[in-house]
This record gives structure tokens, sequence and C-alpha cells, in this order.
């Protein structure tokens, strides 16, 4: 049984080339479409999932200071006389109970409850808002009889300002029910005023109380909503910086030697794609920049189905450098064996051959990968083909004759994967040609049949220099599974000089073909494979991507 080589902190991709600043690249992008504007079906989830998060801090919050003035109010018990006293009573322990359990039930997920969260918010804040009417009409009452009028606006101020705070909103909406919020103290003390006794009436406290209370809840009303608008548009904005152009990012689904790639789907289209960014720490980086819009041209010029097909490419407002390309449902090599180890010959020489194919179109381009490694070569499913290999991310991609390098990469610079570099791009000496890649193709190979690469090990350093001087293990010995032809075309592919290694991607082709087990692997045993195997979680994601793509 193969074992299953545990990840290093060397697998990624690594560049020493020298740091001396290259010239700075100022290409002529175009630049990030408008954004959309308006509700989409994604910010009213994201809408939904903000409501339901703040209704419950309110609701809870709510319910604390609600259950504190009650603990208050039952020292005062003996104290109450009247029917009225009762009834207010029994409202606050109601309104104490409509909090606490929509604050509990939305700490619960209660699934119910998140189908009806505007009704929850009626429940929460409208019955706050009957419970202060009649805790309103009580002070006003009581304090009359004393021959003053005490405010009643602190209890609806908080009343407002938790709901603007906390309730996301459109401002119409929240106009209309901070509105409300704002009318009913005003109303109650003009009702109260009317119906008042003359004495009480002629009361020069009295008199202009009502316009008082009447300007100070509509500045705070008018506050309350400039606030909501404020916040709403602020929370628009932070939604709508996820977005590159077209395309609206979702969640990351990968990272690698220059970018982190995230799921992505274009707005118009509602077609998957994979979005490749610079990265964060290296947004300043004028040779990353430099380099970055290289790959994207690189890959551009390259039409093999057996590489990935790149959409688009642009900055976006803030600087941020991006490309499109199609998202690829399935895992690469490396995930793969990670899984499941080892791979039988005839799928490793199934794989092999595409990726030569796709190889052989970029030597025949003048380009060169330089980073050739499990995790960049993709076993697909595209057009209903399972193990449909896809040649990724040519970050490192170098022309062979390059008359404008501008000094991107350097003669010296060592650029790659230590697991599976050539002994030339280990070394930093010389020009790594096409025969790098095969060498490096060589290594993806031998990892895939053995569960191993040619050179393991905890240092970086050390598996380069064995690159250089050692000779790997034979696969035969490795593996008792791997046939004697297919062991010799792999260790072939990895000899140190580069004249003993097959010379170019289609001569590694023919000879895999010629291999006992070429062809062996069928297309129902892919999808047989991948319908039994593979990575729960990807395939769940690779089935909601086109579950909703084709909504």
């Amino acid at each position: 049984m193969s074992t299953q080589r545990q990840a290093t902190p060397f697998d990624p991709t690594i560049d020493a080339a020298p740091t001396s600043a290259a010239p700075s690249s100022d290409p002529k992008l175009r630049g990030a479409v408008a954004l959309v504007e308006g509700s989409t079906p994604e910010l009213s989830a994201e809408t939904n999932d903000l409501l339901r998060e703040r209704l419950r801090l309110a609701s809870l919050l709510l319910f604390g200071g609600y259950i504190a003035f009650f603990v208050k109010k039952l020292f005062a018990i003996n104290t109450y006389e009247t029917t009225f006293d009762w009834i207010l009573l029994a409202v606050h322990a109601l309104i104490i109970m409509i909090t606490g359990m929509v604050g509990m039930r939305l700490c619960t997920q209660c699934p119910k409850i998140r189908r009806h969260l505007r009704l929850a918010e009626v429940l929460v804040f409208g019955g706050s808002g009957v419970f202060f009417c009649l805790v309103s009409c009580t002070l006003l009452a009581e304090t009359a009889e004393e021959g003053y009028i005490r405010s009643v606006a602190p209890i609806w101020l908080l009343l407002i300002f938790t709901y603007a705070l906390f309730v996301p909103n459109t401002w119409r909406r929240a106009a209309l029910v901070i509105g409300a919020m704002a009318a009913a103290p005003t109303l109650l003390v003009i009702g109260f005023w009317l119906t008042s006794p003359d004495a009480l009436r002629e009361n020069q406290h009295f008199q202009t109380y009502p316009i008082e209370i009447s300007m100070l809840m509509t500045l705070c009303a008018t506050i309350a909503v400039w606030g909501v608008h404020t916040i709403g548009t602020l929370r628009r904005v932070a939604f709508e910086a996820k977005q590159l152009g077209q395309y609206r990012l979702k969640q990351q689904i990968g990272q690698g030697g220059m970018g982190e790639v995230y799921l992505a789907e274009h707005v118009l289209l509602k077609r998957p794609c994979a979005i490749k960014l610079i990265r964060p720490e290296k947004a300043g980086d004028a040779k990353s920049l430099a380099r970055f819009e290289r790959e994207v041209k690189a890959t551009a010029k390259l039409t093999h189905w057996n590489t990935v097909e790149i959409f688009d490419y642009g900055r976006s407002d803030d600087g941020t450098f991006y490309y499109v390309m199609e998202y690829l449902p399935g895992l690469n090599l490396g995930q793969l064996v990670e899984m499941h180890g080892a791979l039988p010959p005839e799928r490793v020489i199934h794989l092999m051959m595409q990726t030569c194919e796709a190889l052989g179109e970029a030597h025949l381009k003048n380009l060169i990968h330089r980073d050739i490694k499990p995790g960049n070569i993709f076993a697909a499913n595209r057009g209903g083909v399972y193990d449909v290999a896809k040649l990724l991310d040519f970050g490192l991609a170098k022309p062979l004759v390059d008359l404008d390098d501008s000094g991107l990469t350097q003669e010296g610079s060592i650029t790659g994967s230590p697991l599976f570099m050539s002994p030339e791009q280990a070394s930093g000496e010389g020009h790594p040609d096409a025969r790098s890649d095969i060498y490096s193709l060589g290594a993806v190979a031998y990892y895939l049949l053995a569960g191993e690469p040619p050179f393991d090990g905890t240092n970086a350093m050390k598996v380069m220099i064995a690159h250089v001087s050692k000779t790997p293990i034979p696969l035969i010995e490795r593996s008792a599974s791997v046939p004697e032809d297919l062991s010799a075309v792999v260790m072939r592919c990895l000899q140190k000089d580069p004249q003993a290694r097959f010379q170019d991607a289609e001569s590694l082709r023919e000879a895999l073909a010629e291999c006992r087990d070429a062809g062996n692997w069928t297309r129902a045993q892919a999808r047989s494979w991948w319908e039994n195997y593979g990575c729960p979680t990807k395939k769940a994601l690779d089935r909601e991507v086109f579950a909703t793509s084709t909504l």
C-alpha cells in the first residue's frame, strides 16, 4: 500500500530571484467594468443573514434591559393601587417573554423564524412600541397630578436609535418605522394636552411641551434615518468591493505562488469561473505585478483544451490585478494522491499524455512553464468527460526567446517548486528550456505512481541539492505495481543531463503511448471512479456551483 506524503513547508512555489526592482509595468488594461447597482440575490441573502444576527443582538439587549426594570418594579409592587398598574406590569412581562423568545430562537438557528425575520422585527419593536405607549401614558398622568410634566422622550429615543443601529434597512422603510416611533410620543403628548383640565393646560411648562417634544422627535428621527441611509450605503460599498468588474467573488478556493484564487460568477451570464488575484502582501511590488500580467498574456496565447482557458483580465478600481479563468470541477493531482494514494499506471499515463499535449503547444509558442507540479495539473470534468487534464498556473512561464524580459526573471534566480524542479532550476545556473519542463513532468509522474516525490525531506535546500547531485530510487523499487516500460520512461525524464531526457513533450507523449497500459483507462472507468470517490466537500461545491449556474 502506498503511503501518503504529508505536506511540507516548501510545497508552494518559491521565487528566489534577485530582489532588485524591475521597471514598473503599466499595461493598458481595460478598467474594471462599472459595478452593477440595485438589489441582487446575493446582497439580499447577505442582508437576511445580517438582519438575523442584528435582531438576535437587539432582542437580547432589550430583553436584558426589560428584565432589569421589571425587577425594580417588583420591589415596589406594594404601591400598585389601580388596575392600570397591574395591566402595565403584565404587558411588561409579556414584552420580556417576546424579546427573550425571539432572541433565543435566533440563537438556535430556528428555520421557522429565519423565514419570518420581518415578523420577528415587528414583534420585538412593535411590541416595545406598544409597551412604551402605556409607559408614556402612565408617566404623563402621574406627573401631571403633581403639577409638572415629565419627559417621555428618553424611552422613545432608546427605541428609535436601537432600531436604526441594529436593523439593516432601506432609508425609505426606516423612515416609515422610525417616523411612527417618533410620532407616537408626540401624538400622546398632544392628546394628553387636549384632554387635560384647563388649569393644567394653562401651566406655562405644559403649554410649550407639545412643541418641544415635536421638534425633538423630528430632529432625532431625521438623524436616525440619515444614519440608516449612511450605514446601508457603506454596507453596499463593502459588498460591491468584493466584486471585480462584471464578476462577483464568492469564496476563496485556492492559493498559488503568485496569487489567491476565488470562486466567482459573471454577473450577467451567471457563468461560474475562477478569479486569480495578486496576493495582498505583494500588491505594491511592481515586479510581481509585471510577472502576474505576463502569466495572463502567456496563458491567453494558448488554445489547447488541456490548458486552462482564460476569459478576461483587468484591474479593479483599487488597483488589484486579476484574471478570470474557467472553473474546474474535480481535484488537482496533488489532492488526488494525498486523499487516495498512488494512482494506477494506466490512469497516470492517461493524465500525463494529455498534459504533454498542453505542454507541447506551450513549447511551440516558445514558452516554458517552469512550475509543473501536481498542484498545477487538474483532473477535471469537462463536457461530461472525467479525468480531463488541465495545465494551470503559468505564473513563472518564461519565453525561450525573450527580447523584452525587462529583468522579470534573471540568470541566477531560483524559481519553481523544490520537490519537482529540474536540476537546472535548482542550481540557478544556465538557461532552463523545454527539457526542464520534461524533468518536472517526470517528477510529477513519479509522485503519482509512487505516492512520494523523487526526493523528499523537510529542508528545501537539501531537496534541491538532491535534484542536482543524487539519482532517485528507481520506480520499480518504490512500487512493484509500476510496469518496467513506464518506469523506464519516467526515469529517463529524471536524467540530470538534459540531453539524456526526452527532447520535447511530443516525444514523451509517444513514449507513454507505447507503454503496455496505455489506453487502458477508459471514460467509463474515470466516471465510475469520480462517482464513488473524490473529495465529498469539493464534489458538493461543484454540484452547487453548476446547479446555481443553470437557474
